[in-house]
């Protein structure tokens, strides 16, 4: 099966660089490349990609919009958005969580990482830029630690431990090999844990480890 991917980046060498990584994997195609939000939503309507990436900041209608509309609540059919963003951490970024993003990649953060990204977005996983993920806890701590809406004891001990490396930035696979577990079963952890936090994604997971003091 091959992934049909959407670009929406108002910089054409981005554009450029991201068509030229996808479209070496043999399982990916760029099928259409968008210079605006606006015309990031009509081409999904017309080309029903699915994966769309998306830049925070485009001209006539910004990425957290173009997220919304392509992946939020009221979406008539939702698709696989990945935000993609230049900063660390960007003001913007906890919007496009709301909204329904299902990655968060830095513009930096090489080829092997933005392939990663659409596999995950595919595949229903969630994946952050390792730094990214850093930056937005130090904006939680440097807002004051956050309040937990979830006890200390709402997870296993075992959940605990995967929440912590989720914390870390790590990939599904990457906690499976940490833990010698296959990736599929770090996913079935990760997805529980999100369960009993309530919580919608790995940044939401991230903050309750670190609400609590669980860091370290």
């Amino acid at each position: 099966m091959t992934v049909r991917i959407l670009l929406a980046d108002d910089q054409e060498s981005v554009r450029v660089g991201f068509r030229l990584i996808l479209d070496s994997q043999p399982d990916m195609e760029v099928i259409g490349e968008a210079t605006d939000g606006q015309q990031a939503v009509e081409l999904a309507a017309k080309l029903h990609p699915d994966v769309v990436l998306a830049d925070i900041r485009m001209p006539r209608l910004d990425g957290l919009e173009v997220t919304r509309r392509l992946a939020g609540p009221d979406a008539a059919h939702p698709m696989r958005v990945v935000v993609v963003t230049t900063f660390g951490l960007d003001e913007y970024v906890h919007t496009a969580l709301r909204n329904g993003a299902c990655g968060f990649l830095l513009k930096r953060s090489g080829p092997t990482l933005l392939v990663e990204a659409v596999r995950a977005a595919m595949a229903g996983d969630t994946l952050i830029s390792p730094s990214l993920t850093v930056a937005l806890l130090q904006h939680h701590r440097d807002a004051g630690r956050p309040r937990p809406v979830q006890p200390m004891d709402a997870l296993t001990d075992r959940e605990t431990e995967i929440a912590r490396l989720v914390a870390k930035g790590m990939t599904n696979a990457e906690i499976g090999a940490e833990l010698f577990i296959s990736a599929g079963t770090a996913k079935t952890h990760v997805a529980n844990v999100q369960r009993k936090l309530s919580v919608r994604n790995r940044v939401g997971i991230a903050a309750w480890i670190w609400g609590n003091g669980l860091e370290n």
